[in-house]
């Protein structure tokens, strides 16, 4: 069985909000399989589904840019291994200067950027060098999206971590503004239901089926249990499902509908989000080099 580490259990309690013994007792029961504990505990408890968004992994700053029409737009991910550096003003206006030749360029793929060239005068790779040299880090352009809008675009930063642009017609530029602070603070996976991935949604609907059963009550019990439970996943998940951040009395569904408005679909990036980031013992390592020069002298 692999041994069941104290980042593992820390990692299990930040998905399912849930006791450290609890979590710990979960990875013992599936072997250290993280995805099983966590479907294991969502079974016994009733906990929801974590939010990947919610767990930030790594350090840098999403670049975002959108022309002066709305109908272009672009958002970029840049990597680096330290918060210092993801705050350096350099590195900053190189994530935004990369948002802007997305969207002008139209860059779909983010294998195509290395070789443009940047207003600088320098090929976005030279600069990336440049960065890595000047910076004493590894600089990695992780993603990008583009964004030729069917109505009109907007953005939202939070800090320089979260990054949202949404496409939207009707309405005004606040409600645009609205709803792409809405995605960053509830963080939806899509705009509406018929758009959730169907293997999710089985898997979902397994896990509220195996929570059901353990009420005992009769089968077509459980059914209605299971479909209710499934309506109220996909209003949690989806935009027009969720209650408005700045007014939970009325979904956004609501919402658009007073504005004549409609969401025509949205990116959401968190810096780091789905990169496992190495968590070291800094009073460990510094002792382990300690060790380590005092046998080099020995």
């Amino acid at each position: 069985m692999a041994e069941i580490t104290a980042s593992m259990v820390k990692e299990l309690r930040e998905r399912t909000g849930l006791g450290m013994m609890e979590c710990k007792k979960a990875l013992a029961e599936t072997s250290g399989d993280m995805k099983a504990a966590e479907d294991l505990l969502r079974i016994k408890s009733g906990a929801k589904a974590s939010k990947a968004s919610g767990r930030i992994a790594a350090e840098g700053v999403i670049g975002a840019f959108i022309s002066a029409d709305r109908k272009n737009g672009a958002l970029v991910e840049i990597n680096c291994e330290t918060d210092f550096v993801a705050k350096n003003d350099d590195f900053v206006n190189f994530a935004k200067s990369l948002a802007q030749l997305i969207a002008t360029k139209n860059v779909t793929e983010i294998g195509a950027l290395s070789t443009m060239t940047l207003p600088n005068g320098e090929t976005v790779e030279a600069s990336r060098q440049a960065l890595v040299m000047k910076l004493g880090e590894n600089i990695s352009i992780r993603r990008n999206v583009c964004y030729t809008a069917k109505g009109n675009l907007a953005i939202y930063l939070h800090g320089s971590k979260i990054g949202v642009m949404i496409d939207y017609t009707g309405g005004d530029e606040a409600l645009g503004k609205d709803l792409a602070m809405h995605i960053a603070a509830s963080k939806p996976l899509c705009v509406s239901g018929d758009q959730i991935s169907p293997d999710l949604l089985e898997h979902e609907r397994q896990i509220f089926t195996a929570q059901a059963a353990e009420s005992g009550k009769p089968a077509n019990i459980i059914e209605k249990m299971v479909e209710g439970r499934i309506a109220k996943y996909l209003a949690e998940v989806t935009l027009l499902g969720q209650p408005f951040v700045k007014d939970s009395e009325q979904t956004v569904e609501k919402l658009l509908a007073s504005k004549s408005a409609t969401a025509n679909g949205f990116t959401l990036f968190v810096v780091g989000e789905g990169i496992e980031k190495r968590s070291d013992d800094f009073a460990a390592e510094v002792m382990a080099q300690v060790s380590q020069s005092k046998e080099n002298k020995a």
